[in-house]
């Protein structure tokens, strides 16, 4: 399955990180930027979390709520936070299903491997829950940036 913009964002209720949850309807009546990325502590992903932390007060005053989606556990998601200072949640997809709902959970090659995972990919979703903008296979260098744009011009 794959959303679009114009689509309704599918629903979740995730963990979080310190026994905490988050869901989609928590947010509603706020701008949501959700980014999906593969794996806490690794470099590129360490770079697009710094973005949007570095970039959070300006996506505040846009009205714009940032969540990190990925596989990992809330534990490592509470070290990852800890470890770089992270201002905003990180769900937890362990079970793959937000995922899924997404369509960013693809086949993927690297090295000349086939293997499952997560593609790099963005969801601005409005005050209604609709999806507004996507940006799939992020590079991450001035990713955040882009993003916000997108955010003011709502």
């Amino acid at each position: 399955m794959s959303v679009d913009v114009g689509d309704k964002a599918p629903e979740f209720t995730l963990p979080t990180y310190s026994d905490q949850t988050l869901s989609l309807k928590d947010l509603k009546g706020k701008t949501v930027v959700l980014y999906f990325y593969p794996k806490d502590m690794t470099p590129g992903c360490t770079t697009e979390a710094g973005g949007f932390r570095d970039r959070m007060a300006a996506f505040e005053k846009a009205g714009a709520v940032v969540v990190g989606a990925s596989k990992d556990s809330p534990k490592r998601h509470d070290k990852f936070k800890a470890k770089h200072d992270l201002n905003f949640a990180l769900l937890s997809d362990e079970d793959g299903a937000l995922c899924e709902a997404y369509g960013v959970w693809q086949l993927k090659k690297f090295m000349g491997r086939e293997f499952m995972g997560i593609v790099r990919t963005t969801f601005v979703i409005d005050a209604t829950g609709v999806i507004r903008n996507v940006w799939r296979k992020v590079r991450v260098k001035n990713h955040a940036e882009d993003v916000l744009e997108a955010v003011r011009a709502l």
